[in-house]
């Protein structure tokens, strides 16, 4: 697989610093996010000693750490530090997985939180370490699939979405989708297995379809056009947060972001309804998968006009539709590399094998009907 791009904190920080984010603090230390929450405790306390200097003398009492969340990548720690003035302050310190940055860009991921933060989107950096970062505390619960279906959540989220998609950010505005796509597919044909089950079934996947699925779509979306955007990229529930006292939302994470197309970040955005179970026949008893095609376009109304959603075209609606649910198949063949890659070099106890074949399956399940629909749009456009 060849050497691993590893995530260094002091050139990460010595960049943060170059690009103009003050007071970003750095340390080599690293911590193993598989300990358990009373082992990794006393390391997260000396980690944030190290970093910030005005809590170096104070008594661990003073500290106490708790998990915010879990994925199947990061692990979010809460840090409450009792400082000498009384105040209670606290933090979030964000653990990657063992590997992570062998499909994360991090010096990307860095480049957009600033300009991201400025814009009031996510959490403000404040320290990089061995793996991982140190940003303000969001007070706000993530949320769950359920809820991005409902309907005042949908239509805040969409009109969050489309002004991150109107923030810049300096460097190169192609978009990634291919150029990710590309380097996974390369990855993930490449691997060999040390468990024996687990190198069967990779054996029972054909790269050279894959591959082929890959170019078919590029080609059939390269018509759309789309709009390139700064994309998330990710924006499943857990990305998502809720301070239902405020009524705010929030949108954190940026580890996946990148200049993309408009559809593919909506249409990623609509697949992750179906959580980390992959339950496409999720929920409402919807045809294939969720969001209902109701639902999708009471998400573009909030989206194309958020000031005036029901004065949104027929014309304009059908058009974010086809160009969503096209993208879609991008998603479910994005994620599914991501998942066998994921199989092979993370030590997190989760089914990437299983994701993978989810994922692929459900782009082979839907690709007859999103390409039929793409094409009959196409054809009436006078695009093909």
């Amino acid at each position: 697989m060849g050497a691993l791009n590893i995530w260094n904190a002091m050139e990460v920080a010595s960049e943060a610093s170059e690009n103009s984010i003050s007071q970003i603090a750095f340390s080599p230390l690293s911590i193993d996010p598989s300990l358990s929450l009373p082992q990794i405790t006393p390391h997260v306390i000396e980690l944030c000693k190290d970093l910030f200097k005005k809590w170096s003398k104070l008594e661990d009492s003073r500290f106490s750490v708790e998990t915010v969340s879990g994925g199947i990548t990061n692990l979010l720690l809460k840090v409450s530090v009792k400082e000498d003035n009384g105040n209670n302050v606290s933090v979030t310190v964000r653990l990657y997985g063992p590997n992570t940055d062998y499909v994360i860009n991090r010096e990307r991921e860095l480049q957009a939180i600033k300009y991201l933060s400025t814009a009031g989107f996510g959490a403000n950096l404040l320290a990089v370490f061995g793996n991982g970062m140190v940003q303000s505390f969001i007070n706000a619960r993530t949320l769950t699939p359920l809820d991005m279906k409902k309907p005042k959540l949908a239509a805040e989220i969409a009109k969050q979405l489309r002004e991150f998609h109107q923030v810049e950010i300096p460097g190169s505005k192609e978009p990634q989708l291919w150029n990710d796509m590309f380097k996974f597919f390369e990855k993930a044909s490449a691997l060999e297995f040390d468990d024996g089950e687990k190198q069967r079934i990779y054996e029972t996947i054909s790269f050279k379809e894959i591959k082929n699925e890959i170019i078919e779509l590029k080609e059939l979306t390269g018509l759309f056009n789309a709009p390139v955007v700064f994309s998330h990229n990710d924006l499943l529930s857990g990305n998502i947060m809720l301070n239902e006292e405020e009524d705010k939302l929030y949108f954190i994470d940026f580890e996946y972001g990148s200049y993309n197309y408009r559809g593919y970040d909506i249409g990623n955005h609509f697949n992750e309804y179906a959580g980390y179970d992959c339950d496409f026949s999720l929920l409402s008893g919807c045809e294939y998968r969720c969001p209902s095609k109701d639902e999708q376009y009471h998400f573009f109304r909030h989206y194309l006009q958020p000031d005036n959603p029901q004065e949104v075209s027929e014309k304009d609606l059908e058009a974010l539709y086809v160009e969503a649910n096209t993208y879609m198949l991008a998603s479910q063949l994005y994620w599914a590399l991501w998942g066998i890659i994921q199989a092979k070099i993370s030590p997190i106890d989760f089914d990437y094998v299983g994701y993978f074949f989810l994922r692929y399956n459900e782009y082979k399940k839907q690709k007859e009907k999103s390409f039929s629909l793409a094409r009959s749009y196409l054809s009436g456009s006078g695009t093909v």
